[in-house]
């Protein structure tokens, strides 16, 4: 046997379960001897049988994988690395980045942007977001730069900036609240213009939005928005809300001018006023439309055709230029040509075409809404305390270790601690929760939570990117701007679609011109009527809609997600394993049952308990001693100490020798515990633990203590067996006592006994067995599980969203969003599934109905105007579905 070993540079991982996956689908290759994924090499390193394999096939299962090989892959494995690698030869970490895009009118142009930038050397993978405008990609820094993929999405004929970036180039835009009139955009241009190193200055009243170039060594952009403050307003770094709502202004005015020119067409085609000149003064109106409003869209089709793909800008421009060529060659009689025109069907299409273009625009803003007002929610301003003064300065302005004074009714403006002052403070932005969290020295406090009462004196801690409201919207951003896996049935249907629309448009006019003897006109309208009612655009739309508003609904409820890919593939759960401390348990124990010996008050037993476990940190010792403190008692204090490690301790309480510990430790010092033996069997059998008092030789009694389980632990279980779902509780608990925790709440199953870096291996079990797994963990001691799992939960606090394990976070730490996250998930499967649907039904439909095949029976025609009103309701339909998921928040 010829054994041979590659190496393959791999692009498009960017966790374990991408390794995993890859991995698996080499290893079920026949004739694979091993196979080794490196995420960190980014490379897989191949041993296989030469006689039944070969390289090429072995790159064919790692493209079907959903992965890319690199074109300079090596033809042999490079020599086994040194124990001790240079600093040269580590790995260079891959960096992540999200670009907002201008110029793409429908999903082939999306297409076009993801395959010429993924195509650049040194890019891992590139996703391109139609519905957001967002190109999210991941490089590699020591091969190119941002401007590097800015320049690239340039050459391909669009336009793209970083978000939230600016001013190191010596550019900046950003938007500005506050302008009334144009005088104030007059006044910002005028304080900027003072400015020494700027260069140029453009305000944009209608838009409420300003751009700067200026000398970077001079200026920057604190100094920039100090100054537009200085004029009395305020500057913001995100362009996003002021860019949509000026994107829909622009689509509107457009139509305005479209419609006043086309409309007037009809009626003068129809009465013909002015006579044989009536002919010239429509034509006059139509070149109008069709060189302003209709420009667009011979751009749009120039810039697909120059990097050989076809979009909705190419149907549409070959569409108008038919309608309205043949009707200026009527009009003068050239080459021959006469008769009818019809300049209104251009000028009409165009004006159709521009009010769905304004609908979509409107919908799309309203789909992204979430996340704008989340945005909206930080502090513009913040109270810095500098030697004793409250100073007043931008927010952007705080750096971290610096006071800030937060007083009643204000937003917290910073991530931080609280150095000074109590109150309560409003997290419902964060947690979801409407009770204020009361706050005291040391309480951490998170940026855009509002206090309630008292003034506060809060250290800063995280500021800026760092922020959890900015890590929040950042992975937000990203689950949005990912692509999930049903997308790949509509980008393969929209490479071949337009070149099919125009096969489809000419077998038209033959068959109806040349078969069917149709006159000319008849088999031409119908031609232009088959290219303008093709939409690939809602096929596009379709599945990034519906994820940006299932993610905003999640978001709303504090259920992150942080991949599209997660929202869909949530629904294909079969085994939710569950971990139970701090999970589906608070994680501290409490006292539950009190069994004194005869003759010994509860309360008796208490104090004497308490009083010894006191001088333990243990704890069961300090729930003992919590509890005591709840029900009054005040115990008294103890002298010599005596730790028994591993079973209690000995100490002396009131003169008298008094044990507080385990089973272990009265049978060591010869305490007859046989009387409480029913009852302790009893209690273990639940799985609580038993800390036995005893004094002077004699026992008072047995203490037991259980990690309570959360509240909504059991109804939570009961609602995933609801949806058809196997619950396991993942423990390191004794088996008797998990399963009486099982039974409590209902579990299907038990892993009981499990070290917590065995987690991983029980996680790796069940898919083994075949299931589709979800993991539920705290994010910190579950990491590998979570990581491991098809679908990893993290549960976490408002403060905690910075995980990096897990591919869903429950902020609230609520156990009942796992369910609410499962169900969110299956129901936006369901909207994706609506639309895509219904765009394929509405070409499918549309297409043979634009083709004439109802006129023979029925005598009905579509008329390209409204067949071009047609396609633009088409993408507002899906859209509109889309929103119609926010409605699923109140059943969440």
């Amino acid at each position: 046997m010829s054994v041979e070993q590659i190496v393959l540079p791999v692009q498009g991982m960017s966790c374990q379960k991408c390794v995993r996956k890859l991995t698996e689908a080499l290893q079920v290759l026949g004739g694979v001897e091993s196979a080794e994924v490196s995420l960190e090499q980014r490379q897989a390193l191949v041993r296989f049988d030469q006689a039944r394999l070969d390289r090429a096939q072995v790159e064919a299962a790692i493209v079907a994988a959903g992965f890319r090989v690199a074109e300079d892959a090596p033809d042999e494995a490079p020599a086994p690395p040194s124990p001790k690698p240079t600093p040269a030869a580590s790995p260079v970490a891959s960096r992540r980045a999200t670009l907002l895009l201008k110029g793409m009118t429908c999903a082939n142009c999306a297409n076009t942007i993801e395959k010429g930038v993924a195509g650049m050397p040194g890019v891992v993978s590139a996703s391109v977001n139609f519905a957001a405008e967002k190109l999210a990609v991941e490089f590699d820094p020591a091969r190119l730069q941002i401007p590097d993929i800015l320049h690239k999405v340039e050459d391909l004929g669009y336009r793209a900036r970083q978000t939230g970036a600016g001013g190191s180039d010596g550019k900046l835009s950003f938007a500005i609240r506050g302008m009334h009139c144009a005088s104030c955009a007059g006044t910002i241009e005028k304080k900027l213009g003072a400015l020494e190193g700027m260069r140029s200055v453009r305000i944009n009243f209608a838009e409420d939005t300003g751009s700067v170039e200026f000398d970077p060594r001079r200026l920057d952009r604190e100094a920039i928005f100090q100054a537009v403050e200085d004029a009395g307003y305020t500057p913001l770094v995100s362009r996003d809300a002021a860019e949509e709502a000026g994107e829909a202004r622009i689509q509107r005015n457009w139509l305005i001018f479209a419609a006043a020119l086309s409309l007037p067409i009809m009626p003068l085609m129809w009465t013909g006023p002015f006579g044989a000149a009536t002919g010239y003064l429509n034509a006059l109106l139509a070149t109008i439309v069709q060189f302003s409003a209709g420009l667009t869209f011979y751009r749009g089709a120039w810039k697909s055709l120059k990097n050989r793909a076809a979009n909705m800008d190419v149907l549409v421009a070959m569409g108008i230029s038919a309608a309205y060529g043949y009707s200026v060659l009527a009009l003068f009689h050239l080459f021959g040509v006469g008769g009818e025109v019809f300049f209104e069907t251009s000028a009409m299409l165009i004006t159709f075409i521009r009010f769905g273009k304004w609908l979509e625009a409107r919908a799309k803003g309203k789909a992204s809404q979430a996340l704008k007002k989340l945005l909206q929610l930080q502090a513009d301003r913040a109270l810095l305390l500098v030697d004793g003064k409250e100073q007043e300065v931008p927010a952007s302005r705080v750096q971290v270790g610096d006071l800030v004074v937060v007083r009643p009714g204000e937003k917290v403006p910073v991530d931080g601690e609280v150095v000074e002052g109590e109150s309560a403070v409003d997290e419902s932005m964060v947690t979801g929760e409407s009770v204020p969290v009361d706050k005291e020295s040391g309480s951490p406090v998170t940026g855009a939570t509002l206090n309630r009462t008292g003034r506060l004196l809060v250290k800063a801690t995280r500021v800026g990117e760092e922020t959890v409201l900015a890590q929040i919207v950042r992975m937000v951003e990203e689950a949005q701007g990912d692509k999930a896996p049903i997308q790949r049935l509509a980008d393969a249907v929209s490479n071949w679609f337009v070149p099919a629309v125009v096969g489809v448009a000419l077998l038209t006019f033959v068959a109806w011109y040349g078969m069917f003897g149709a006159e000319f006109l008849f088999a031409f309208k119908m031609a232009i009527a088959v290219l303008v009612i093709a939409c690939p655009c809602a096929l596009g739309l379709a599945t990034p809609t519906a994820i940006m508003v299932g993610s905003a609904v999640g978001l709303s409820a504090g259920i992150l997600f942080k991949r599209a890919s997660v929202l869909e593939n949530i629904s294909r759960l079969q085994v939710v394993l569950l971990d139970k401390t701090g999970t589906l348990t608070r994680g501290e124990f409490s006292v539950t049952d009190l069994h004194p010996a005869s003759g010994v008050a509860e309360d008796e037993l208490l104090r004497i308990a308490a009083a010894a476990e006191a001088a333990s940190s243990h704890p069961l010792a300090r729930a003992v001693v919590r509890r005591a403190e709840e029900d009054g008692l005040a115990p008294p204090a103890v002298s010599g100490v005596e730790e028994v490690g591993g079973h209690g301790l000995i100490c002396t309480l009131e003169g008298e020798r008094v044990l507080a510990g385990s089973h272990r430790l009265m049978e060591r010092e010869g305490v007859d515990v046989a009387a409480f033996a029913a009852p302790a069997e009893q209690l273990a059998g639940q799985g609580k633990s038993l800390v036995y008092i005893a004094r002077e030789g004699a026992p008072l009694g047995v203490v037991a203590l259980a990690d309570t389980l959360k509240e909504n632990a059991a109804d939570t279980i009961e609602r995933l067996r609801a949806l058809g779902l196997k619950t396991v509780m993942i423990t390191g608990d004794r088996r008797a006592a998990a399963a009486a925790v099982a039974g409590q709440l209902g579990l299907d199953g038990v892993e009981a006994e499990v070290l917590p870096g065995d987690k991983l291996e029980v996680v790796r079990g069940y898919q083994q067995q075949g299931h589709f797994v979800g993991m539920v963990g705290d994010g910190i001691n579950d990491a590998p599980a979570l990581a491991q799992a098809d679908i990893g939960i993290a549960i976490g606090s408002g403060t905690d969203v910075a995980k990096e394990t897990g591919d869903i976070i429950l902020v609230k730490g609520d156990i009942r969003d796992v369910e609410r996250g499962i169900r969110l998930g299956r129901k936006t499967l369901v909207k994706i599934k609506q639309n895509l649907f219904w765009a394929f039904v509405y070409n499918v439909v549309g297409i043979p109905v634009a083709a004439g095949v109802l006129f023979p029976a029925f005598g009905i025609v579509l008329k390209p105007e409204f067949a071009g009103l047609a396609m633009a309701f088409s993408s507002v339909s899906v859209v509109t579905n889309s929103l119609l998921l926010k409605r699923y928040a109140r059943r969440l």
